[in-house]
């Protein structure tokens, strides 16, 4: 069971923890739960309580996570963006080596804030950054340690290794270096508790999840890309924290959607229907890369927003599928997986995914963008495109569609 914890905006207010209402992704549709103050189409609002959701065996975060990777100009900016997070309501923060000079730009603010007296109730900041994999003991703890120098800390909240994407990423975690590695991280109390995140296959992502070695995951985790929703609920039945990466940009560039799509969510923000679908299906929390105090009025305005769907929401969920469905007719993808193996390994149901995006909802930017990085991304992506299909018609036969 899931649970959330309200963070009161005002002194003195009760702060007891009270049991999650919606365990898994089949109660994002449900009926009851907690009375809740529904969002509607997004405007105005003033402040709202602050809510948290358990994240694996770690501290509570809230439904919104900052994610630093883009607020990288300059520590002003950084601290710009760390106060509005504040604002939001937000305790959750997400950063990694990875991000050019965001760990030390944070240190810096983290800082700064620290002096003013300026951090979030019942808790403080929560932190989680990132390690490649692949890495040797020694290289891996002198990340570690690095990370915690830029950042200004003794004592990680969250380890995220960063990028399972093969068998051989996982194995390293699970058996080899990787094991002693996290295994120091956690003994040492350098690490409070370690996850990972995943753009591999389905199958490598279930076999994580099912290790027992994780407390949380990161995962690709979107409105018009569920296919990754029964992972979810793997993890969350086990108690881990579960990550939603990206489910602006990479779900569709929603936070600049084609006027169709706009059209097909109304009177809805496609972006604000995305993540309350996420949010009423137990997701634990949703990153948001902000560059600006901008970026993060909607976080803002959802930051309590975890109930179940309301009648309004189910209804205009159930006319964008019905809409996708009219226009692609006979030719749309159910996104099965029916199809695989392909003998030449093209990944075919993520091809047609993106044509269901380009031809239901006129994201052909979007979907032409991420077809031309095929092959260009290594693990972190497919690496073979349409062209190998000789036209075998072995996956036709199999396609119940």
């Amino acid at each position: 069971c899931r649970r959330s914890r309200w963070i009161p905006s005002l002194p003195g207010r009760d702060q007891s923890r009270r049991p999650w209402t919606t365990p898994g992704i089949a109660a994002a549709w449900g009926s009851q739960g907690r009375p809740r103050r529904q969002p509607g189409p997004l405007s105005s609002t003033l402040p709202r309580p602050v809510l948290r959701r358990s994240f694996g065996d770690g501290a509570d975060v809230s439904l919104f996570t900052l994610g630093t990777m883009r607020a990288v100009q300059s520590p002003h900016q950084m601290l710009e963006v760390l106060r509005a997070g504040l604002a939001a309501g937000i305790n959750h923060l997400e950063t990694a080596p990875a991000y050019g000079p965001a760990e030390a730009f944070l240190g810096k603010a983290l800082a700064q804030l620290n002096k003013e007296g300026a951090a979030p109730a019942a808790g403080g900041w929560m932190i989680t950054s990132k390690l490649l994999p692949g890495q040797s003991f020694l290289s891996g703890r002198e990340a570690l340690e690095a990370s915690l120098s830029r950042l200004g800390i003794d004592t990680l909240d969250n380890l995220a290794i960063h990028g399972l994407n093969l068998d051989s990423h996982l194995d390293w975690a699970l058996t080899g270096e990787g094991a002693k590695l996290i295994d120091w991280a956690l003994a040492s109390g350098k690490v409070r508790q370690v996850g990972f995140s995943s753009h591999g296959s389905n199958a490598l992502i279930e076999r994580a999840i099912a290790s027992g070695r994780f407390s949380f995951c990161c995962l690709h985790l979107h409105l018009l890309d569920p296919t990754r929703m029964p992972l979810a609920q793997q993890a969350l039945e086990r108690s881990m924290g579960v990550l939603a990466i990206s489910p602006a940009d990479k779900g569709g560039r929603l936070q600049a959607p084609s006027e169709l799509l706009k059209a097909d969510c109304s009177p809805f923000q496609p972006l604000q229907l995305a993540y309350r679908f996420l949010l009423a299906a137990g997701v634990s929390t949703l990153t948001v890369g902000a560059q600006s105090a901008a970026d993060l009025k909607l976080a803002r305005s959802l930051a309590a927003s975890d109930g179940p769907l309301d009648l309004e929401e189910k209804r205009v969920l159930a006319h964008l599928e019905q809409q996708r469905e009219s226009r692609l007719g006979h030719e749309l993808c159910g996104q099965c997986r029916a199809c695989l193996p392909c003998p030449n390994e093209v990944p075919i149901p993520e091809l047609l995914r993106l044509r269901n995006l380009a031809h239901g909802h006129d994201l052909m930017e979007f979907a032409g963008e991420r077809y031309n990085l095929i092959g260009r991304a290594g693990h972190w992506w497919e690496t073979v495109d349409a062209s190998q299909c000789d036209r075998c018609g072995d996956c036709l036969p199999r396609c119940p569609h």
